[in-house]
């Protein structure tokens, strides 16, 4: 399927997670070209819940089609709950309504208790292990750029995002009430969201297109696997101007 040359083309507004920026969404970019254009929302310049928030309703468009990754995903989600009369179209990757697993909560609060007492040396190889597929893991090209974006952002970013955003209240309930097209990506292989939460996600919400990744991947989807992220995601723009 293609994007009709005669249509404007969408603007996403892209929204990182949790120690990501721009990078993380070049791969996807690329993928996306002639399809839509990009809008980066800075989130790794907020240092609280509130200036996150501030951050992605400062950013977005009017009729946003927002697309968040991660921690991304869930303000991403939020922000929609709040602002409902906003958001055009709504794209989460790689996040549950539910929030954190009880699991990923102890190991976050355990990091943020050693970072308050230590410099932070980057991210770890056993954290990488977490976030990657198996076969994603001597894969220069993404654990370089996780690392590089990790140090580039550094201690204080690590922190803020980390100890603002541990507790997220389950959304769940909300999701009934969303009017508007909501695309939902997940992959098999992450350890960190589970993919019975997106089936329970996409059953609740009343426009839901849930696309569960053939491709290995883990908890990285736009870096571990752009092409079929991008085709998912091309054929949800599509079905919006197409109307279905």
């Amino acid at each position: 399927m293609t994007v009709s040359n005669t249509l404007p083309l969408p603007r996403l507004d892209l929204i990182p997670g949790t120690l990501c920026d721009a990078r993380l969404w070049a791969s996807l970019e690329q993928e996306l070209a002639g399809h839509a254009s990009f809008h980066h929302i800075p989130l790794q310049q907020a240092g609280t819940r509130q200036q996150m928030q501030g951050m992605i309703a400062a950013h977005s468009a009017a009729q946003s089609h927002l697309v968040g990754f991660s921690l991304g995903a869930y303000l991403a989600l939020e922000h929609a709950v709040h602002h409902p009369d906003r958001i055009a179209s709504l794209t989460l990757i790689a996040n549950s309504a539910r929030g954190l697993a009880p699991e990923e909560i102890a190991t976050r609060k355990r990091v943020i208790a050693l970072l308050e007492r230590n410099s932070y040396a980057g991210i770890t190889r056993q954290r990488l292990r977490e976030l990657l597929h198996p076969d994603h893991l001597e894969h220069s090209a993404i654990t370089d750029l996780i690392r590089a974006m990790a140090l580039d952002l550094g201690k204080d970013v690590l922190l803020a995002q980390f100890a603002q955003t541990f507790e997220r209240p389950d959304l769940m309930q909300h999701l009934p009430g969303l009017p508007f097209p909501v695309l939902i990506v997940g992959a098999q292989g992450d350890q960190l969201v589970a993919s019975s939460d997106l089936v329970a996600m996409a059953r609740r919400l009343p426009r839901a297109t849930l696309h569960l990744l053939q491709a290995p991947s883990g908890h990285m989807i736009p870096l571990e696997a752009p092409g079929e992220l991008a085709r998912a995601m091309v054929d949800f723009l599509n079905g919006l101007r197409s109307g279905a």
